[in-house]
């Protein structure tokens, strides 16, 4: 892989500031690429940084600001992301995180992809942790962490002769506390459906600190409509609550939208193949001829939890796919379960997820008879009731 462009849009060594470029295919390209980076203005938005990626198939925009989330994406006629009340990237000096009991993440929820992270990434609720004296004392943990909220201190472009990658690095770090860094790198191949997410989360003290990361992956429509399903090989899959329980029966299929719904969350063991332990989960649509396609291995993310609010279009008409090191409740109880990882100092982790926008019914059938080879590595089990051991 030849390396024909390199640059730094965001750097901490520089006083320039994000920088603004447009990046373009030369003419008679066999893929018709392109990248432009810029900063929005007005509102809620103001100061938040894009960098638009278009592969000549795939396009997508990546926020710097917002933890170097993905805002919304387009394949073909294919809509990636959905339509949030939240209608435009929220910067985050405008977010109280603490704000309706530690709900003030959704103040800002209205990406394609978000990670949530990067020490906690759960449910808001109280948690033990040391002061700086060394003693213990009970702090409130916020919805899905920090991570989303924090903006990048470096981003830098490459584009190659086979691929276009992003890069950006984002600190989660205070005093007498965690020290946490992600490094990303998201990269597309020219003309291709795909994008793949490579994240390396680094422990910068000296100390054991822990690390919990969720991928908040979210779709409306096309992708969600009625008659949609959400298919994926499986050990176990529990309800986390009543409310949930009572649709079991439709854990895994979408009705339209319904004013007044309230979510619905589903939690898997998901299986995989013996050895790699790769596995997928794939979003298709209801006539069969739309789908995104997630990969990744269970030895990343051995949790993964299925998120349904089919709520009427203006508040917000969204699946969450879920992938993640633990289950989304409180970091207390994730603890107790021995879900939590624990980096020591120094020490890094990194995890590979892909996205792929499939748009013809037989690539959407052969995705259909991967996932149903999986499957029968385990027997499917469905808890009608919740478990003790995935919900808190």
């Amino acid at each position: 892989m030849k390396t024909l462009y390199k640059s730094s849009l965001l750097s901490p060594d520089s006083t320039e500031g994000f920088q603004a470029i447009k990046l373009s295919a030369d003419k008679g390209a066999a893929s018709n690429w392109s990248v432009k980076s810029y900063t929005l203005r007005g509102g809620l938005q103001e100061g938040v940084q894009v960098v638009e990626v278009n592969n000549g198939k795939l396009t997508f925009a990546i926020l710097p600001t917002r933890g170097m989330g993905i805002w919304k994406g387009q394949c073909g006629d294919i809509s990636l992301g959905w339509d949030s009340p939240v209608k435009d990237p929220v910067n985050p000096a405008f977010i109280n995180l603490q704000d309706r009991g530690g709900l003030g993440w959704l103040k800002g929820f209205n990406e394609w992809f978000v990670r949530c992270g990067l020490n906690s990434m759960g449910a808001p609720g109280m948690d033990t942790v040391l002061d700086y004296s060394g003693n213990e004392f009970d702090v409130p943990l916020t919805l899905h962490g920090n991570i989303a909220n924090v903006p990048a201190r470096a981003v830098s472009v490459e584009i190659t002769d086979e691929a276009i990658i992003v890069k950006g690095e984002v600190d989660e770090t205070m005093m007498f506390g965690p020290a946490l860094r992600l490094n990303t790198e998201i990269r597309t191949e020219f003309g291709s459906g795909k994008m793949t997410i490579i994240d390396t989360v680094t422990n910068l003290g000296n100390n054991p600190q822990e690390h919990e990361m969720l991928y908040h992956i979210n779709y409306g429509a096309p992708l969600l409509e009625k008659g949609s399903r959400m298919i994926a090989p499986f050990k176990q899959v529990a309800p986390r609550d009543s409310r949930s329980a009572a649709s079991i029966d439709t854990f895994d299929a979408y009705g339209a939208p319904q004013s007044g719904f309230v979510e619905q969350v589903y939690k898997y063991e998901l299986a995989g193949k013996r050895g790699s332990r790769e596995t997928m989960t794939m979003l298709r649509n209801g006539t069969g001829d739309k789908a995104s396609l997630l990969r990744f291995t269970l030895k990343d993310f051995p949790c993964f939890t299925l998120w349904k609010n089919t709520a009427g279009m203006a508040d917000g008409y969204v699946t969450g796919l879920e992938p993640a090191t633990s289950y989304p409740n409180s970091r207390r109880f994730e603890r107790e379960k021995g879900r939590v990882i624990t980096l020591a100092g120094g020490e890094s982790r990194t995890t590979t997820l892909s996205i792929e926008t499939l748009d013809t019914k037989k690539a959407i059938k052969a995705a259909e008879a991967e996932i149903k080879t999986l499957q029968k590595t385990a027997k499917a089990k469905v808890h009608r009731q919740p478990l003790s051991s995935f919900s808190d």
